[in-house]
């Protein structure tokens, strides 16, 4: 072999070794690495690294993945059926528990029928994969989580985003191709800002024009909630998402909408079809968890979580409130930097940066739950206002 074919052969050996490590250092370079912290703990007190640190991160909103019942009940499901349902839904992995957190789900949220998937991700994956297709218009907010960006990746459909919360310009694209078979789909709380869409608004102008209205309400636990005249519309075509992680603090995601739309999903999505079902544990927390919420004690914590949110969010034009509280600071930098002062207090609040929001606005992503403790939400909010203050005075 002569030397240059040597070259050339080594040459071809080091073309993606050489590619991976050139992303990495972009990443590295743009301030921007990632990596999994080991969090040791139930609820939000723990250890990270081994120092004792509070999390203000958590979507664990009323705190159910550590309620006892909740537990017991996860417990349970291990010892009747094992750790996993063993096959997709359709195969052999569909329980009773499925089957009866399915029908929770659906009387919860006011409609004939729901279905789970692993993920809330997948959730909208299959939404909008089965609904879109090359004839069909998909409205997005600008906004929406990368689950629904990802889903009209997906969908095949005409994608169009429209301007945040922006309900004129959302009308105009209804009006431009008024017989194109349309969904129009939204965030109902927005995950990295914490504000909530215009439903009713969105609502009312997708019954004007016949288009299918997608909402995910992932992080929707104080609210927009959505009134009986509207669930119950039937010149409205109208798929609710959501997850079973946040709220309910189990681990899924599931959709609900009338019993047409949820058998098009049993039978077409693909992420229900081709992967191992919601294990037993999970579905049984979940439904546990859903007894919780539904009760007197669910509406206490409901409630706790909204006081405490009231003490930490600013005052501001946001309604309803939302648990999702951010700090925007800029630049990659100093978000980072407000994070590590933040954590050296034993307050962990990580740093948001690009691509998860866009350029010019990491943040502090700090989110609250009923499980925290007065004397921890105070001492967050002391930690928070030196910062706030500095924004403050650049804005001005």
């Amino acid at each position: 072999m002569t030397p240059d074919v040597a070259a050339g052969e080594d040459g071809l050996r080091r073309i993606w070794p050489d590619r991976v490590q050139a992303r990495l250092d972009a990443i590295v370079d743009g301030g921007r690495w990632r990596e999994p912290r080991e969090f040791d703990a139930l609820g939000p007190r723990g250890s990270l690294s081994g120092a004792p640190v509070v999390s203000f991160a958590s979507n664990d909103y009323l705190g159910l993945s550590a309620h006892p019942a909740v537990i017991a009940a996860a417990t349970a499901a291990l010892e009747r059926w094992g750790a996993g349902a063993g096959a997709s839904r359709l195969v052999t992995g569909s329980r009773p528990v499925h089957t009866e957190l399915e029908h929770a789900l659906a009387e919860w949220k006011g409609t004939d029928a729901a279905v789970c998937f692993p993920t809330g991700f997948a959730a909208n994956l299959g939404a909008l994969s089965v609904l879109g297709g090359p004839d069909v218009r998909v409205l997005s907010d600008e906004l929406n989580h990368a689950s629904i960006i990802d889903g009209c990746r997906l969908s095949r459909a005409m994608c169009t985003i429209y301007r945040h919360c922006d309900t004129d310009h959302l009308s105009e694209l209804l009006e431009a191709h008024p017989a194109t078979p349309t969904v129009v789909v939204t965030d109902t709380v927005f995950s990295m800002d914490g504000d909530a869409a215009p439903v009713e608004e969105i609502a009312a102008l997708c019954r004007r024009h016949g288009a299918l209205l997608l909402l995910d309400e992932a992080h929707a636990v104080l609210g927009p909630h959505l009134p009986s005249s509207l669930t119950a519309d039937p010149d409205l075509t109208l798929v609710r998402m959501g997850t079973l992680s946040k709220t309910l603090g189990a681990l899924g995601g599931f959709l609900a909408g009338s019993r047409g739309v949820i058998d098009l999903m049993v039978n077409l999505a693909r992420p229900y079809i081709f992967t191992t079902g919601l294990t037993p544990a999970d579905a049984a927390a979940a439904l546990a968890a859903l007894g919780v919420l539904r009760s007197s004690e669910g509406d206490a914590l409901v409630q706790r979580l909204s006081d405490l949110v009231a003490r930490v969010r600013v005052p501001g034009p946001a309604t309803p409130p939302s648990p999702i509280i951010p700090v925007i600071l800029g630049s990659e930098q100093r978000a980072l930097e407000a994070s590590a002062a933040l954590l050296a207090d034993g307050l962990w609040v990580p740093a948001i940066r690009p691509p998860t929001v866009p350029v010019g606005t990491s943040r502090l992503r700090v989110t609250v739950s009923a499980a925290h403790t007065d004397e921890q939400v105070a001492k967050l909010v002391a930690a928070l206002t030196p910062l706030r203050e500095t924004m403050l005075a650049q804005a001005l």
